[in-house]
């Protein structure tokens, strides 16, 4: 198994709805591509930002193939895990065929507790179910919503398709102590402000909500190696910022605020928009960013 060359700012990009509730795929793809252009290394369609799981089969698969068709697949990594391995495995392999380079997964997130053995045969089975098939799949670590951590001990045991991970415990010694073990394992954590020491840590880059918004600045970060106080401690304020409200409607509120696009804003049930005074947290964030 190959291992993909995608590293650096990724952002977990949002999912745009119209009015009924399905994919407003002309306001994705403007986004993504302003995210590109400005500083993102790369792109997460439909993970936990883009609300994936609150979508059926038929929309992310419509985004799937918006994304692959307008962008290039080769900056691209797609989240197609859910609780049953059938559907898994169904937008694994469309992910496949459509040419994105890595699918990020879910642990099968509904009866718990699941042991490292339970885990490890799910993705041993994916794995052959896949075959011959080039993409690869990085962990995605949520404990928190999913209730499923990847112990460093079964990650080292994984099929050779699995070439990384996505951690959002927010736990950087967890983070460190893979790498320590797993030398060629991409390890991305879900905050830019991880990016000050990221190579010294021998992180991958991060993959972050906030970066669809903070990412003219996230790159910087990246690329000077936090020789630049004063950036880390704009990028970490930031984020603890909008890290303060719902994450997920702060940056769609940001980004309608960028786009002058009130529709941004819409989230799909059981998220709510931001209240009046969540707004007003957000102030000074808007001002930094210039929107």
């Amino acid at each position: 198994m190959t291992n993909t060359q995608i590293e650096g700012v990724i952002a977990a990009v949002p999912t745009p709805f119209l009015e009924d509730g399905s994919p407003d795929i002309t306001a994705f793809l403007s986004h993504c591509k302003w995210a590109l252009a400005n500083g993102a290394d790369g792109l997460n369609v439909l993970g936990t930002t883009g609300e994936a799981n609150s979508q059926n089969v038929s929309a992310r698969k419509q985004m799937m193939k918006a994304a692959a068709e307008a962008l290039d697949p080769g900056v691209l990594m797609v989240g197609t895990g859910a609780p049953d391995f059938e559907t898994t495995l169904e937008l694994t392999r469309y992910a496949d065929e459509l040419g994105y380079p890595v699918a990020l997964i879910l642990p099968p997130y509904y009866y718990k507790p699941v042991p490292d053995s339970a885990l490890l045969k799910w993705f041993e089975a994916l794995d052959t179910a896949l075959g011959d098939a080039p993409i690869e799949i990085y962990l995605y670590n949520f404990p928190a919503l999913t209730g499923i951590p990847y112990s460093v001990d079964m990650i080292g045991k994984l099929p050779k398709r699995v070439t990384g991970i996505k951690d959002s415990s927010a736990d950087l010694p967890y983070c460190r102590e893979i790498v320590r073990q797993n030398p060629d394992f991409k390890v991305f954590p879900s905050s830019e402000t991880a990016l000050g020491t990221a190579r010294a840590d021998g992180f991958a880059g991060c993959i972050s909500a906030s970066v669809n918004v903070t990412a003219p600045l996230a790159a910087k970060l990246w690329r000077d190696e936090a020789k630049d106080a004063e950036l880390l401690k704009t990028v970490t304020s930031l984020r603890t910022t909008m890290a303060s409200v719902p994450l997920i409607a702060a940056v769609k509120y940001l980004i309608s605020r960028r786009e002058k696009d009130p529709n941004w804003e819409t989230l799909r049930l059981p998220l709510e928009p931001l209240t009046a005074q969540e707004k007003e947290i957000l102030g000074d964030s808007i001002k930094t960013l210039g929107y």
